[in-house]
């Protein structure tokens, strides 16, 4: 696929961003909505119990009721397809570990009657549930790990793997009854780090019907992250690789995070040594990874950027339906697969 100096406009895509965390306000919607966002998962937990999980869910309830002129929960696909009918944006919540388990195989289906919708198994460290991208040894998904993706395909909750090893991952995909996800990661042959996935298992998840949401996070991302035309050539190598209909966007954009939140992110309870989250010395971005509400990749400012992705994509010889499927057609696809897959919903 190449670039055209111009793309036709097309029509208001559905647009879906697959990951983002941080503090949210009226002002952080406001972005969502002038970048066209009809649904986006915010993160609810990195490292908290099931109490503190359960203080933010409760938080988020507030939020999104004092701002319901601009947002609205979402707890199926037919909620994601109602906001875009009126002019809002849906909010998924999601966490980015197993933590608010706290060993309670319950606890699965008691976190998705409270909203819950996307949960990864792993997130920096090796876990009881499987193995986390960042550590030595990864010893794939445990037994316990294959009960929690068990219950959450029988609720009817996304398992992702974005934070995952790559044999844990594996594990997921092959071990799930309903498709998986990896919500904000790039293919490691494209940009080699820890936290991108391997080519294998790219596949393996196109296989079974999962979504890959590219990150435009810049440690990540490398030259990919220096401009909107770098970032869409990744989703046109990416295509290349497993499909249009297994790419996505998954932002991982922080709005209003700060130096607080992005300890937290990155040290929890666990260690009192430095670490950097994923900048790990060597991306074109390396001592600049805030990843914070200046802009995950030097082309995204926010969430209002988004608006010019389905259009871009086309200049770069995407169809204008192989553009909607990637700004958010295959997100609500797995988001009915999944949320509807379940008993529960």
């Amino acid at each position: 696929m190449t670039t055209t100096a111009t793309a036709p406009a097309l029509d208001t895509p559905l647009v879906i961003d697959g990951l983002q965390c941080g503090p949210y306000d009226r002002d952080t919607f406001l972005q969502l909505r002038a970048g066209g966002v009809t649904c986006a998962t915010a993160t609810v937990a990195f490292w908290e119990d099931a109490i503190e999980t359960m203080d933010a869910l409760a938080a988020w309830n507030d939020l999104l009721a004092a701002n319901s002129d601009l947002v609205m929960p979402a707890r199926t696909a037919a909620d994601v397809e109602r906001a875009k009918e009126q002019d809002r944006t849906a909010i998924l919540l999601g966490a980015q570990n197993a933590s608010p388990l706290q060993g309670r195989l319950g606890f699965v289906r008691l976190f998705h009657d409270m909203g819950l919708r996307v949960m990864q198994l792993t997130y920096n460290n090796n876990t009881e549930f499987g193995g986390s991208c960042y550590e030595e040894s990864d010893p794939g998904l445990t037994r316990f790990g294959r009960e929690v993706v068990r219950e959450m395909n029988a609720v009817g909750m996304l398992v992702d793997l974005s934070h995952s090893g790559e044999r844990t991952r594996r594990d997921a995909i092959e071990h799930s009854a309903l498709p998986v996800a990896l919500t904000h990661a790039n293919p490691r042959s494209l940009y080699d780090h820890p936290r991108n996935a391997d080519d294998t298992t790219l596949k393996a998840l196109a296989a079974r019907d999962g979504v890959v949401g590219l990150a435009t996070y810049r440690s990540i991302c490398g030259h990919y992250a220096r401009s909107l035309d770098d970032w869409c050539s990744m989703v046109a190598r990416t295509v290349d690789l497993v499909g249009v209909r297994h790419v996505a966007i998954g932002t991982d954009l922080s709005p209003k995070a700060g130096a607080a939140e992005f300890t937290w992110m990155r040290k929890g309870r666990w260690t009192r040594g430095e670490q950097r989250g994923a900048d790990l010395g060597t991306s074109p971005a390396s001592g600049s990874d805030t990843n914070s509400g200046s802009g995950s990749g030097e082309w995204l400012a926010d969430a209002s950027g988004l608006a010019e992705v389905a259009d871009r994509l086309v200049g770069f010889g995407f169809t204008p339906d192989e553009a909607h499927a990637v700004v958010g057609g295959n997100w609500l696809r797995l988001y009915a697969a999944v949320f509807e897959g379940g008993d529960g919903s």
